[in-house]
């Protein structure tokens, strides 16, 4: 059992930068891919960005690729997303996410295994 819970939102102006932290409980941290989806009212939750479990390979949506960044630190059982250059289409609550069945996370429909609870993300035009 793993227990997410995510840090970092808030409001940003459009440029921006933000740093999401994922801190997760278990000590078979280090066997989970983790990763970041986020949903806005009204539509499905997406994949933003992914790593596995050693952190060696790392992959992102398209619409966020070359502005975020995963990364994470197995000793200290964080996860973190850093965010550059927001746009007001970023805004969306963030979630983290745990998944030891070795899917990628990015795949249409996968569903990880565990979800924090969200972290709203607002970006200002």
């Amino acid at each position: 059992q793993v227990q997410l819970v995510e840090s970092g939102g808030g409001l940003v102006q459009a440029g921006g930068s933000l740093r999401l932290s994922c801190a997760a409980s278990g000590r078979t941290f280090s066997m989970y891919t983790m990763g970041w989806f986020r949903q806005t009212p009204g539509k499905e939750r997406e994949f933003v960005a992914g790593i596995i479990w050693s952190g060696g390979r790392t992959y992102y949506a398209d619409s966020v690729k070359g502005r975020c960044t995963i990364s994470r630190d197995n000793a200290k059982n964080m996860v973190y997303l850093q965010m550059n250059s927001l746009k007001p289409e970023d805004t969306a609550v963030y979630y983290c996410a745990a998944d030891r069945r070795g899917g990628r996370l990015s795949t249409r429909g996968y569903e990880p295994e565990y979800w924090g609870q969200g972290t709203q993300v607002t970006v200002s035009s």
